[in-house]
């Protein structure tokens, strides 16, 4: 691989897969499936697709906080979808979301023929537009929780596949991309201590899904749990983010929710597939791992 200040770019670009890093097993230029792999069916209408990244937290967190507000028909089925092993590229889980990225949602509560619903601000969105909660209803603060739940679908790509990428995952440390990237993610988090200098939650008084869906991203990023990138971006300077994160964190349903579909850190916060109440208490993986194996 070239030095990347040598690189001059062709006409016409090519796919090298030499040059894909980290992820070149499952990057690729086009869409649709690789394989036949239908998805798994549990018990509940609300079927889940995911993985524990910031992405799929938010969609684990927003319904374990609609269950804990008692909404019993948030009950939902979640499946581990490993991305690293390019699942998503199956045949099933590109029905349900033809971009091939984790989480996705099928709705089967109006039947056998389910609503599709991909992307996790959308899902968000619909799911709060469902059991009419979390979203505000009054317009001026709909729309102030509205503008920062796609603040965040803008901006995360700048911290994920901007910082993130160029910082922890390239195979060689490009200095432009970086600090491009780290201006960035500083001016992003500034917003947000700006805002919340201000305002208890991010659409104001009140928790929203503007909140569930900025926390996973930028609420791990300011307590330095992402990419292992926080003394390099000071991230302690970020007081008022961070005093909203810890809030966040100590909500039950988010602690519940962060668990789901998770596969990296303790094994007694990794509870990889969801189907009951009673999973968090007897299917965590430490549990799992400490069964007599038959």
């Amino acid at each position: 691989m070239s030095d990347p200040t040598d690189y001059v770019p062709p006409k016409i670009w090519t796919w090298n897969k030499a040059n894909g890093g980290r992820f070149a097993n499952i990057n690729r230029p086009v869409a649709g499936a690789t394989h036949e792999q239908a998805l798994p069916r549990g018990k509940h209408p609300l079927q889940l697709y995911s993985l524990g990244t910031p992405n799929g937290i938010k969609v684990t967190v927003m319904l374990e906080e609609l269950l804990a507000q008692g909404h019993s028909g948030a009950e939902y089925d979640a499946w581990l979808i490993r991305i690293n092993e390019g699942q998503q590229f199956g045949s099933g889980f590109v029905a349900a979301n033809p971009n091939s990225k984790i989480p996705a949602l099928l709705d089967y509560s109006g039947g056998d023929t389910p609503v599709r619903v991909f992307e996790s601000g959308a899902i968000l969105l619909y799911l709060a537009e469902k059991f009419g909660t979390l979203v505000p209803t009054e317009p001026a603060l709909r729309a102030e929780c509205m503008s920062w739940l796609f603040w965040q679908m803008g901006s995360a790509p700048y911290l994920g596949g901007g910082f993130g990428h160029f910082y922890a995952y390239a195979p060689f440390k490009i200095e432009y991309a970086i600090d491009r990237f780290a201006m960035e993610v500083k001016r992003e988090l500034d917003v947000l201590n700006r805002r919340l200098a201000e305002s208890r939650f991010i659409a104001g008084d009140d928790y929203t899904i503007a909140d569930i869906a900025i926390w996973p991203w930028y609420g791990g990023m300011a307590k330095g749990q992402l990419y292992e990138g926080g003394e390099f971006l000071q991230v302690q300077e970020y007081t008022h983010v961070i005093r909203w994160a810890d809030e966040i964190a100590k909500r039950p349903a988010v602690r519940r929710g962060r668990m789901v579909n998770r596969v990296m850190g303790p094994l007694a916060n990794q509870l990889h597939e969801r189907h009951d109440a009673s999973d968090f208490d007897t299917q965590t993986q430490d549990k799992l791992q400490a069964k007599p194996q038959a």
